[in-house]
């Protein structure tokens, strides 16, 4: 590519569902610092993304275009030079997130002729335009964000989500109203052996409440139950996504999460999406996990990130091994680092 800024970007993906939807915000929301002048076009290979569904408020503002249909590479027959991909239309940048060689041809050749670049971890980058300089990162968001910084041909780090929705940010306002220090606090998880013990959780809330922080808890709703023990042990705890009385309950799930997160000066969570939507709000974030393996592979992408692993402490299928002492230092240390 020449001097002239980039005006259309397309990222090719496979598709999101929510999990690795969540996981990809901080790399979403990186793309508008790399390519400010730029158009972003995200594309979902399969035919279908949370982007285009539960999380489309959230991205609005970085993704301008979800693709999800016609040519995209996934069959066969498209690689017909016929056949030519998203109908013709060609793109300044193409991020290929993807590592399929077939569907990585199909999708090159919709750079722009002449002065497009092509950034795909394919067959080992053989079909990039840039190469890797660096060692390839295990974590699925460093992999992102280093083909967001060769493509955008400088670094280019993972931030928290800005939502543009309006009323979404004065829902956090009116949930969590500027003055104290509120500490969040996710205890619950998609199946049992991944949480953390909920009494330890508590522990941990009461420890912040007798510094005059306010722990803030967010339960699910499979996770109800978890509300009244908390309660009765700590009167101050506060849970904005139940019963709610204020103006703007249609702002909820992951868009009230995130938005409420950015008014956090640390939060802990398990392993679970609560976790991941927490670190793309911009929380600092101790993270609760089971195997290491998988804790460095798909680790919540958060500004300030500190994870404990069962593992490390003798048993990854027992999340009770990570010991209470030290989730609170490692916590402490966190709300230490708070501006």
């Amino acid at each position: 590519m020449g001097s002239t800024p980039p005006k259309s970007v397309l990222i090719y993906s496979m598709g999101e569902v929510i999990g690795d939807g969540l996981i990809k915000l901080p790399f979403i929301a990186s793309l508008r610092d790399a390519f400010p002048d730029a158009t972003i076009h995200w594309c979902a290979a399969k035919g279908s993304t949370v982007y285009s569904t539960a999380l489309s408020a959230i991205v609005a503002g970085f993704i301008d275009e979800v693709i999800d249909s016609g040519v995209t590479g996934i069959e066969v027959s498209d690689l017909v030079l016929l056949r030519k991909p998203f109908g013709g239309r060609r793109f300044d940048v193409v991020i290929d997130t993807q590592t399929n060689v077939r569907r990585s041809l199909v999708v090159k050749r919709a750079i722009s002729q002449n002065s497009g670049l092509f950034v795909s971890p394919a067959a080992d980058f053989r079909f990039s335009d840039r190469k890797l300089t660096a060692p390839w990162p295990e974590a699925m968001v460093d992999r992102l964000q280093m083909l967001a910084s060769m493509a955008a041909g400088r670094p280019v780090a993972a931030r928290p989500v800005a939502l543009t929705d309006p009323r979404a940010l004065e829902a956090a306002a009116a949930l969590l109203p500027t003055g104290p220090a509120y500490i969040g606090f996710a205890p619950g998880a998609g199946g049992v052996s991944k949480r953390w013990p909920l009494e330890r959780f508590i522990a941990l809330a009461q420890a912040q409440a007798g510094r005059g922080r306010t722990p803030v808890f967010f339960i699910g709703p499979d996770e109800a139950q978890m509300a009244a023990p908390i309660r009765a042990t700590i009167p101050r705890a506060l849970f904005p996504e139940t019963a709610r009385t204020d103006a703007f309950t249609d702002i909820k799930g992951p868009l009230l999460v995130i938005a409420l997160a950015s008014r956090l000066t640390a939060a802990v969570a398990n392993d679970s999406g609560p976790g991941h939507m927490l670190a793309a709000g911009g929380a600092p974030l101790l993270s609760l996990q089971g195997v290491r393996r998988k804790a460095v592979k798909f680790h919540p992408a958060a500004r300030r990130l500190t994870m404990l692993i069962a593992e490390d402490f003798g048993s990854p299928l027992d999340m009770t091994a990570i010991p209470l002492e030290e989730a609170a230092r490692a916590l402490d240390a966190l709300i230490a680092e708070a501006p």
